[in-house]
């Protein structure tokens, strides 16, 4: 039992021993790849690896056990400290074999890891900067800079060391930088090169910035033609679509190109740009459903829409997070089995122009599968940058092809429009003709009514203006038969009592009684001065009359502002009292003294004061009446309940005279407020008005360079003021 466990651990012994031996790879120039130059040392076997630094493990001979096995491709976020740090060493023994002669050779870094190489314990160069030195961490930067050159002879080993730091990337998900793939999709790291290498890299270069220039050329003017074409018919939405999925591929080239030259980017914009590549890529692809779904079948349906939403998360998201690639791939066959699914269905259907859309397509896709079929996923092969420029511009061009052709059948289909059209015009040329004649002689029959009704309302308004002027005459004249009534009453009854005073006289006469005939002589002295005051009141009310009753001569002639507005408050009042001998009205003047005498027209504005006056009283007695009809006796409305006044004042301003007419009637509403100076408009009951008093007063205010306004409560009263210029 004993030799049996001893056994056991001798094997387990010589296993470890055996794990912990260098390997020593072997080299053949066959090993170089026929378009790179280089051999991908850092994928072979024979690579041992130690966490940590100590410069000491650069050296040839060093006891590598407690190494493990692990190629420098498999460093992974797995050894990352908290902080997100990877440091370690990488070294393999290497073995030219014959056949390599006196061939000179190179060692190339390519990763984002810093790195320091070493041969035989000596330093050779470093990419970024690990920190040895003293100086802080710096990420390295893919460079097109020359090989570190080595020279190594056939048969003889050699120890290669490499000394790795690198950091957790900032982006998810979690991984290395140096797990990025590189230019071309490759992670190198460390390779092993051949002098034929820089040639082979600087013509490749040079050939890679000549398609790109071509592809971004092109799509670039392709891009702007679209939109060109798009501001001048903004209507067609493919147009729109066209122009869109054009101008996200050129934005997908130009971010492709940064990231595959050498522009020496840090890490973190090498990736924003990665991403940017990624979401403009997205969108060119999923235009290209909605640019065939509005081409044939001119609507998107809710379906695509929702399928298009799904596509871009999935399609963006694995691009941006490197997820497996049978995703990216699944959710790009699907596409365009969206896209072959309307072909196809469309296919009885498509005409002229679509076909360029497809044979676009088919183009593209036809590229596309043959460089996943023929190229080892670089652009290194000689026609890959040929079937990446089919996959770039096959389907654009078709769109310029479709585009030209969809303009040529517009302009096809505008002419045949335009004939039916120009065809349809003269028919309604020859209709129209016929109709204006029938419409001219309709016209001309309307514009007789029509003038002739003119003429009628003309006369009519003459009719209704006079009608209104003889109103007020009568209003005047009603007032001024009242106003003289008092003066004949004194000139009757003193002439009466005259007469008996004679009879007496002549009586004591003939008694001989002189003393009793002097006295009855003096009464009737006094009787007949009294009969000549009288008369001479009556004469001057009739002389009045006479003045306010003659046409007006129209000229402006001093006149006392205060008098005028008197005497017709009195009248106006006297002829209300003349036809109604029950309705009293309380009267408040209140004239400013400064005013003196104004030019004005008197016979005019008189007119205008008759009629705010009229309407002043008209207001209260209207309110008096309603008082009446809630079976109020007069003495008690008078002393409890509503007093009817109307008052009238004068004011002298810096250039104008105020006159204002106020009521505590029952007001105007507020929303006729602003008509009743419109011709016509009463608030009377028919019969009671013709609407033109207000009207013709404002006319006449306006024609001496003045103004009226009315202020106005419901149920409170209004208030018209007049401005009259001094």
């Amino acid at each position: 039992m004993k030799s049996f466990k001893a056994f056991l651990l001798f094997l387990f012994i010589s296993i470890n021993f055996c794990k912990a031996q260098d390997t020593t790879l072997l080299l053949s120039p066959a090993m170089f790849g026929k378009t790179t130059g280089q051999i991908f040392i850092a994928a072979k076997d024979g690579w041992f690896f130690k966490e940590g630094n100590d410069t000491a493990w650069a050296r040839k001979d060093i006891d590598v056990t407690g190494w493990k096995k692990m190629k420098p491709t498999e460093l992974s976020a797995k050894l990352a400290d908290k902080n997100g740090k990877v440091e370690g060493w990488f070294r393999i023994k290497i073995k030219l074999d014959e056949s390599f002669k006196s061939i000179p050779l190179g060692l190339n870094i390519g990763s984002w890891a810093a790195s320091d190489v070493y041969l035989d314990g000596q330093w050779l160069g470093s990419t970024g900067n690990t920190g040895s030195n003293g100086a802080p961490f710096k990420e390295n930067r893919f460079s097109n800079g020359k090989p570190i050159q080595i020279n190594l002879s056939p048969g003889k080993e050699y120890t290669i060391a490499l000394h790795v730091v690198d950091y957790l990337s900032p982006f998810p998900p979690a991984r290395l930088k140096s797990e990025e793939p590189g230019i071309n999709g490759i992670i190198p790291l460390i390779t092993l090169t051949e002098p034929k290498f820089i040639s082979v890299r600087e013509q490749q270069i040079i050939k890679e910035n000549i398609y790109q220039a071509i592809w971004v050329a092109v799509c670039a003017v392709l891009s702007f033609l679209f939109w060109l074409l798009y501001t001048q018919n903004t209507k067609e939405k493919n147009l729109l679509m066209i122009a869109l999925s054009v101008s996200f591929l050129t934005l997908n080239i130009c971010c492709n190109i940064a990231t595959s030259n050498d522009l020496g980017l840090s890490y973190v914009n090498y990736q924003l740009i990665f991403y940017g590549s990624a979401f403009f890529a997205t969108l060119s692809f999923m235009i290209i459903p909605l640019i065939l779904a509005y081409a044939f079948k001119g609507k998107v349906s809710i379906y695509l829409k929702i399928f298009l939403i799904g596509f871009f998360i999935v399609y963006f998201i694995s691009s941006c997070l490197w997820l497996e690639s049978i995703i990216i791939t699944a959710s790009t066959f699907m596409l365009y089995a969206v896209c072959i699914y309307y072909v196809i269905s469309s296919w009885k259907n498509l005409r002229g122009a679509q076909w360029a859309i497809v044979a676009g397509l088919m183009l593209m896709l036809f590229s596309l599968v043959i460089f996943a079929i023929n190229s080892d996923g670089t652009l290194k092969s000689s026609f890959a940058l040929l079937y990446v420029t089919g996959i770039y511009l096959s389907f654009p061009l078709g769109l310029l092809v479709y585009v030209s052709f969809r303009f040529k059948e517009i302009m096809k289909e505008v002419r045949e429009n335009a004939q039916q059209v120009l065809q349809l015009s003269e028919e309604k040329k020859e209709h129209a003709l016929h109709q204006q004649e029938i419409l001219q002689g309709e016209v001309n029959r309307q514009t007789a009514e029509i003038r002739a009704t003119l003429d009628n309302l003309k006369s009519t308004q003459k009719q209704l203006i006079q009608s209104e002027k003889m109103a007020s005459l009568g209003e005047l004249t009603a007032g001024i038969a009242h106003e003289i009534q008092n003066p004949l009453n004194f000139v009757n009854n003193f002439s009466e009592l005259s007469t008996e005073l004679i009879d007496e006289m002549k009586q004591e006469l003939s008694k001989a009684n002189y003393e009793d005939a002097n006295a009855i002589a003096d009464d009737l002295k006094q009787n007949l001065e009294k009969i000549n005051h009288h008369g001479k009141r009556a004469g001057d009310i009739v002389k009045g009359m006479l003045q306010h009753s003659r046409k007006s001569s129209g000229q402006k002639e001093p006149t006392d502002i205060n008098a005028l507005c008197d005497e017709y408050l009195r009248l106006t009042y006297q002829g209300l009292r003349a036809k109604d001998k029950e309705f009293n009205a309380t009267m408040k003047t209140n004239f400013d003294e400064n005013i003196g005498k104004i030019n004005i027209i008197p016979q005019d504005i008189g007119r205008v004061l008759l009629n705010l006056y009229n309407n002043a009283f008209y207001a209260v007695l209207q309110k008096q009446k309603e008082a009446a009809e809630q079976g109020l006796p007069t003495f008690e409305r008078l002393a409890t309940l509503y007093e009817p006044t109307v008052s009238v004042s004068t004011k002298k301003s810096e250039s104008h005279v105020l006159i204002t007419v106020s009521d505590n009637g029952g007001g105007i509403p507020q929303n006729i407020a602003n008509k009743i100076f419109q011709p016509f408009f009463t608030t009377k009951p028919t019969g009671s008005g013709t609407g033109l008093g207000l009207s013709l007063s404002y006319d006449i205010v306006k024609a001496h360079g003045g103004g009226i306004k009315v202020e106005s409560k419901e149920g409170e009263g209004s208030e018209f003021i007049i401005s009259i210029p001094q």
